[in-house]
């Protein structure tokens, strides 16, 4: 069996609102948005980008307008984003006051992390290889 090569991975993060996500991203980590899909007086979908990494935002409401029922079986489940930076250091002075969900740390398998929860409620670990960094 011939296996195909993945090029490329997008998490679709769903929550009740995008807008307050969108500003964690452009405005303490230089994402830009680069499309938007308004739904009512709101956003119902939106990508963003910085360099390689991108991410898209639907709103519960927009997945169930989307495709009707499949919010039964996903809704209460959330992911978590883990990436990895250059500067550690930069995103701890970039995150000061957002809610963290874990304090820095260093972990077991070599890395120097700090979590937070991102406004739609998700789980973000960004992290720099231990011997990297200064902490």
């Amino acid at each position: 069996m011939k296996t195909t090569s993945i090029r490329k991975l997008t998490p679709d993060l769903f929550v009740e609102e995008i807008e307050p996500c969108i500003a964690f991203w452009r405005d303490r980590l230089g994402f830009q948005v680069v499309a938007e899909v308004p739904e009512g007086d709101r956003l119902g979908f939106a990508i963003l980008s910085n360099g390689e990494v991108e991410l898209m935002y639907q709103t519960w409401e927009s997945l169930e307008n989307d495709v009707p029922g499949v919010t039964r079986k996903t809704a209460g489940r959330s992911t978590g984003l883990f990436i990895e930076v250059s500067d550690l250091d930069a995103i701890a002075r970039a995150l000061e006051g957002v809610d963290h969900a874990f304090p820095r740390r260093r972990t077991f398998y070599g890395m120097d992390e700090i979590g937070v929860r991102e406004p739609g409620g998700h789980i973000v670990i960004f992290a720099q290889p231990a011997e990297t960094s200064d902490k």
